[in-house]
C-alpha cells in the first residue's frame, strides 16, 4: 500500500514575525543589543572618569625662568603653562593657579617643563623694574616738564606722549616754528607723583614712564629741548586718529604742515 507523506508547511519568516511571539522574541533581542550598548558605555564612562581622577592640573614653565624675574612679566609673556598630570607626580607646593604668583618674583631658575612651586616665587615691594622686560626701560619725567592730567595721573593708566619744540628752520626772519607731534601711544604709567600710592607706591615728584629703548632716548630729548605733554587715554575701548605734525597752519587753516627740513613726521615714526 502506497502512503503519501504530508508536504511540509512553509514557513514564511514575514508571517513568523507579524505573530506575537515573533514580536516578542524581537522586542527581546533588541533589548539585549541596547543593554549590550550600554554597558559598553559604563564601562567607557567609568574609564574616562577613573582616568580623570588620576590626573590633576598644574602649572609648568614653558622655557627657562630666571631668577629675579618678575611673575607679572612672565604671565604676559605665556611662560605659564598649564598641563594635566597624575596625582601620583604632583609635587607638594606645586601651584595650579598662577595669579596666585602675582607682584612676585622669581627666587631661583626654573627649568622648562619643571612644576611651578609656591617656594620658586616670593614677594617683594613693588617696583618699576618688575614691569620691565626685553627693550622695555622706566624713564622717570620731572614734573615740571610735563604738561596735562599730572594731578590725574596713577600707575597703571595708559597716556599718549606729545612733544612740542620750536625748529628754527622755516620760519619768518629766523625764529622759531613752533611743531607739535604724537610721539608715542598707549605708554603704561609706572608711577606717579599725585595720587599714585597705590601697589607702585610714591615716585618722588617725578612721572615713571614704560617705553621702548630708543622711545625712551626721544622722550628724554624731549623732556630737555622741548615741552611733553601726556593725554590720559580710556581704561578700555580707546581709539587713535591719525595725527601728523601739526602746525600753526594745521591749527589755524586746517592745511597740512609745511615740512620741517623737508619732510612731514607722522605719528609713530621714530
Amino acid at each position: 500500500m502506497q502512503t503519501t507523506e504530508k508536504p511540509k508547511r512553509k514557513v514564511e519568516v514575514g508571517k513568523a514575525l507579524s505573530t506575537r511571539n515573533g514580536t516578542l522574541a524581537v522586542s527581546a533581542i533588541a533589548a539585549l543589543l541596547a543593554g549590550g550598548l550600554l554597558l559598553v558605555f559604563l564601562n567607557q564612562y567609568r574609564e574616562s572618569t577613573r582616568d580623570d581622577d588620576a590626573t590633576v592640573n598644574v602649572v609648568v614653565a614653558k622655557r627657562l625662568i630666571e631668577r629675579g624675574s618678575s611673575a607679572d612679566v612672565l604671565a604676559d609673556a605665556g611662560v605659564f603653562q598649564a598641563a594635566r598630570i597624575r596625582k601620583d607626580e604632583l609635587k607638594q607646593g606645586a601651584i595650579v593657579d598662577p595669579s596666585i604668583l602675582e607682584g612676585k618674583i622669581a627666587a631661583g631658575d626654573v627649568y622648562p617643563g619643571e612644576q611651578i612651586m609656591s617656594a620658586d616665587f616670593t614677594a617683594v615691594t613693588p617696583r618699576a623694574v618688575h614691569k620691565l622686560s626685553g627693550y622695555s626701560r622706566a624713564i622717570s619725567i620731572p614734573t615740571d616738564a610735563v604738561h596735562g592730567n599730572t594731578a590725574e595721573l596713577r600707575a597703571g593708566d595708559r597716556v599718549d606722549v606729545l612733544g612740542a619744540f620750536n625748529s628754527a628752520e622755516g620760519a619768518p626772519g629766523g625764529g622759531g616754528k613752533p611743531v607739535i607731534t604724537v610721539m608715542m601711544r598707549d605708554v603704561l604709567v609706572l608711577r606717579a607723583p599725585i595720587g599714585g600710592t597705590g601697589a607702585e607706591g610714591s615716585s618722588g615728584g617725578n612721572i615713571v614712564l614704560k617705553a621702548r629703548d630708543s622711545k625712551a632716548v626721544q622722550i628724554a630729548y624731549a623732556a630737555d629741548n622741548g615741552d611733553l605733554w601726556l593725554l590720559l587715554r580710556p581704561q578700555a575701548g580707546a581709539t587713535n586718529s591719525p595725527i601728523p605734525l601739526t602746525t600753526l597752519e594745521s591749527v589755524m587753516l586746517g592745511t597740512k604742515p609745511i615740512p620741517v627740513d623737508g619732510q612731514v613726521p607722522v605719528e609713530g615714526t621714530p
